[in-house]
């Protein structure tokens, strides 16, 4: 199985972002985020599933979000998926967006919807939802990719003084989202670059200058595929800023060819603060299972 080879073990990566205008009751809000599942009997095995979910459950989170990619091409195996992600515990539930995977086929969009909702797990596209009243809205979008990515429909619609956490798949969009507020973004779609080397990062983060130095044959087949993949490879995964907003970009559980090197599978631990009572945070723990 190409995951287990080639990714390692999972990581739990500890957060914490502060909001700007989070009611004090909201402080210390913990959010579980999981992406990029790639679910179809190749690039994610049970037992690592299993693993996350049950480490998933022991954070005791307020809420879940999962930001897409469940499954690669076909989107049956969501069938099999969908009662595993059901056993994930928040106290006010698990909320999902769909990833570039998840609409290959004319079908999927459908499919993995319905599947999804039928689990108790709802479903956000260009839809807004405010789990704690207005203290907090949670936001989800259609993938980038697609025609479904429409944010000038949902957030100029919530109120300016409300905070907002905004799930997109693909980290390419906290580009063109820092003209609206977004106090934090999470996403996933890079697989964390996949190929990390010590002390330098993401090998992808560095495909602009590879570009340059090399034959122009080889510079067009690598530049193409790389760069339609995600363009601000710089983003491919942890906590940056972008413009006045947080982004975070979780590594994924999945993998896909050439599989990953030093970028271990991730679950993510977020905890929200005001941002009165803390400076900008750093990647605050990262912890291997």
């Amino acid at each position: 199985m190409i995951h287990q080879f080639l990714a390692g073990k999972l990581q739990l990566e500890y957060v914490t972002v502060p909001i700007d205008a989070l009611p004090q009751r909201l402080a210390g809000l913990r959010i579980v985020h999981l992406s990029d599942f790639h679910f179809d009997g190749l690039r994610l095995g049970v037992k690592l599933l299993t693993e996350t979910i049950a480490q998933a459950n022991a954070l005791a989170p307020d809420v879940v979000v999962l930001t897409g990619d469940f499954v690669t091409y076909e989107p049956e195996p969501i069938l099999e998926l969908a009662p595993y992600l059901a056993q994930l515990q928040a106290k006010v539930g698990i909320f999902a967006v769909l990833g570039n995977h998840d609409l290959e086929l004319s079908h999927s969009r459908e499919l993995i919807t319905q599947t999804l909702t039928r689990w108790g797990i709802q479903v956000l596209e260009n839809a807004v939802v405010y789990p704690w009243g207005e203290g907090l809205a949670i936001v989800g979008l259609g993938d980038y990719w697609s025609d479904l990515f429409l944010p000038q429909r949902v957030l100029p619609a919530i109120p300016p003084q409300v905070p907002r956490l905004v799930l997109s798949h693909n980290p390419d969009t906290a580009a063109i989202l820092r003209k609206w507020r977004v106090d934090l973004q999470l996403s996933g779609h890079t697989h964390g670059g996949q190929i990390v080397l010590p002390h330098i990062g993401p090998v992808m983060a560095y495909a602009r200058p590879l570009r340059l130095s090399m034959p122009r044959s080889i510079r067009k087949l690598l530049w193409r595929s790389t760069h339609e993949v995600v363009k601000h490879w710089e983003w491919a995964q942890g906590l940056h800023r972008v413009g006045k907003n947080w982004l975070y970009v979780n590594r994924g559980l999945g993998t896909y060819l050439p599989g990953r090197l030093n970028c271990p599978p991730e679950l993510t631990c977020i905890t929200l603060v005001p941002a009165a009572t803390t400076a900008p945070p750093p990647l605050a723990m990262a912890e291997s299972t």
